[in-house]
């Protein structure tokens, strides 16, 4: 993995609507890079051509390096709570910027804030494009 400058945007993205929003980050032209746990889904993220990847151990979560480049803010979408709940452990530790979360779930919010989530956005189809827009969000 190449070394970026500037703090990286952060996605866990293993849901449709992640993807989505990937892309977008993509054509936006913003600097980010993908978070997996797993080698079918890094596969999986280099054929979309997402160039910069980090695959992590979450059974391990402790056991995670930090990485070579400095990360910003971090977003995570759920797939399930376990997951999500583990990313944020390793990515909280390597930011001091926000960490958002997105959810189809009323329910695991104060589990995610409790872990270190700055935000947890509830959408029916995880759709948060609004987020590019924010003032703070790179």
């Amino acid at each position: 993995m190449k070394v970026m400058q500037s703090d990286s945007l952060l996605i866990a993205a293993p849901t449709k609507a992640g993807e989505a929003f990937m892309a977008q980050v993509k054509l936006a032209g913003m600097p980010f890079i993908a978070l997996t746990n797993n080698k079918p889904n890094k596969r999986r993220l280099e054929a979309q051509g997402v160039e910069h990847i980090i695959q992590v151990d979450t059974l391990e979560p402790w056991a995670t390096n930090m990485p070579d480049c400095p990360i910003g803010n971090v977003i995570l979408f759920e797939e399930s709570l376990p997951l999500s709940c583990r990313y944020l452990q390793i990515c909280r530790r390597w930011t001091s910027k926000p960490i958002y979360v997105v959810t189809q779930s009323v329910n695991p919010r104060l589990i995610y804030k409790g872990l270190g989530a700055d935000y947890v956005i509830y959408s029916k189809n995880g759709d948060v494009r609004f987020l590019l827009g924010s003032p703070g969000f790179h």
